[in-house]
Formats: C-alpha cells, sequence, structure tokens
C-alpha cells in the first residue's frame, strides 16, 4: 500500500513538474521592447519545451513513480 501511494505521488510530482517548466519557460508576450501583435504567442516559441532535455527531472520522476505502482500492485 505504501509503495501504491509513494508512486502515485512521485507520477503527480513528476506531472507537475513538467507543467511548470512548460509554463514558466518565458512570457507568452515574447520580448517586452517589441510593439504587441495581435497575439499573445511568440513567433519563436517551438514544441522544443516539451522536449526531454528540458523535462527529464519531471519524466525521471513519473517512471520512478511507475517502476514503484507496478512493484505494489505485483505484492
Amino acid at each position: 500500500m505504501f509503495l501504491i501511494g509513494l508512486g502515485a505521488l512521485l507520477v503527480l510530482c513528476g506531472v507537475l513538474y513538467m507543467i511548470r517548466t512548460a509554463i514558466w519557460r518565458g512570457p507568452l508576450s515574447g520580448d517586452s521592447s517589441r510593439p504587441v501583435r495581435d497575439t499573445l504567442e511568440p513567433p519563436t516559441r517551438s514544441m522544443r519545451f516539451l522536449g526531454i532535455s528540458t523535462n527529464w527531472p519531471g519524466i525521471l520522476l513519473m517512471a520512478i513513480g511507475a517502476v514503484l505502482l507496478l512493484s505494489g500492485a505485483s505484492f
């Protein structure tokens, strides 16, 4: 029971870490010295913020949590 709870907590922490990384990566409006356009999305923002290099701690937490969930479920 303890392994399942700890595994679920680690998976949740990993997801929250990845969400925090994506949200707090930078301002949505881009550089503040440029004039504001019709959109809040900067022109240079890409899907790179979802990559492994920025999210490896969250992925590691979720992987450890998944292992604990599987090992707790096997007992």
